[in-house]
């Protein structure tokens, strides 16, 4: 019976122990093998670069219902993008910053102000100076730009101040400048952007006989250039001939029809009659070096003449003229050109 029971239990323990080593075989050597792979995985791990990962967002509409499997890796992901995602800097200033700002962006200007205007130094009140709120002065001295001193903390100008204090006049009281100083002040005052300045300056003398010459002048859109060629050549001229002055031949005519005004009662239906074929056998070109007309205005031909002349003296030149002749030129049939034509006497020196 002992026997057999030994049997029994060496026969139990042989089972057993034939299932260990049967269950030994499949497990164990498996296990080791995996162990060894991972060891291996984690050792290479840390001699290799991390491999790049792609992260790919879609919208929550797109998105499905994850199932079980795929929920750690969407987890794994989330971390990941939360861990990657750059720290969002603090743009907020300080608050000593942000006074120092505020302080460099709205300046406060003393009651009194003194001024260096291109060596010339004045001193007025700050409300003179912001008197009218669409002047370059206001925008000045409103805080928002930066104005620059002198030595001794005068806010400077870099204009001529000759005629600065005529503008501080006009601030002040409204006091308008001697006629004399008219033209000046007025240059000023658009520098400066004054336009009450400008409208009471236009209407007076003598900006307000400028502005009347000035609309005769515009029917001759090509009388600048004439100017300039008058000049050119008359400059030519001197030096081409080593002289203190130089003659040129100018025609000044204010009508249209190759006739003189003491001829016109018996023409009067040439101008309105005339066909586009026999108006070209009327257009010429005088044998002259500048020519000016025809234009329709009350003022004639010597008002013209008188524009020339003081256009010229503004600039500094010494021009007389005077009247030669006509241009006598035969156009067609009984009709002749009768233009008249000027000697102007160009004077350098």
């Amino acid at each position: 019976m002992q026997q057999n029971g030994s049997s029994g239990s060496n026969g139990s323990n042989g089972r057993d122990g034939g299932s260990r080593d049967r269950q030994s075989p499949s497990f164990s050597p498996l296990s080791a093998a995996a162990t060894t792979r991972v060891r291996r995985f984690i050792q290479e791990r840390r001699t290799l670069p991390l491999p790049r990962v792609m992260v790919v967002f879609s919208s929550a509409g797109d998105t499905e219902k994850p199932s079980d499997a795929m929920s750690s890796a969407d987890s794994t992901e989330d971390d990941f993008r939360k861990t990657a995602a750059p720290p969002t800097p603090n743009l907020a200033l300080s608050k000593p910053l942000r006074s120092a700002l505020n302080s460099q962006e709205v300046e406060e200007f003393p009651e009194v102000i003194s001024l260096n205007v291109g060596g010339t130094y004045f001193t007025t009140r700050l409300s003179t100076l912001r008197r009218y709120e669409d002047t370059m002065l206001a925008a000045m001295f409103s805080g928002r730009h930066y104005i620059p001193r002198d030595s001794e903390g005068r806010y400077f100008i870099d204009r001529d101040g000759a005629y600065f204090g005529d503008i501080l006049n006009f601030l002040r009281e409204g006091e308008l400048p001697h006629r004399d100083r008219v033209r000046a002040v007025h240059r000023e005052a658009q520098y400066y952007s004054i336009g009450p300045l400008l409208d009471s300056l236009e209407d007076i003398q003598p900006l307000t006989g400028e502005k009347v010459r000035q609309a005769f002048l515009d029917l001759l859109p090509y009388y600048k250039d004439n100017l300039e060629r008058i000049v050119e050549i008359a400059k030519l001229r001197a030096m081409q001939k080593k002289a203190r002055f130089a003659k040129l031949k100018i025609c000044v005519y204010k009508e249209e029809m190759p006739i003189t005004p003491y001829e016109r009662p018996l023409f009067n239906s040439l101008r309105f009659e005339r066909s586009d074929s026999e108006a070209k056998l009327f257009e010429h070109h005088c044998e002259v070096d500048v020519s000016f007309g025809p234009w329709e205005a009350v003022a004639d031909v010597y008002d013209l003449l008188h524009c020339i002349v003081s256009d010229l003296a503004e600039r500094g030149i010494a021009a007389e003229q005077q009247c030669i002749g006509v241009c006598d030129k035969h156009l067609i049939n009984h009709y002749y050109c009768k233009r008249p034509i000027y000697e102007f006497k160009i004077t350098w020196w």
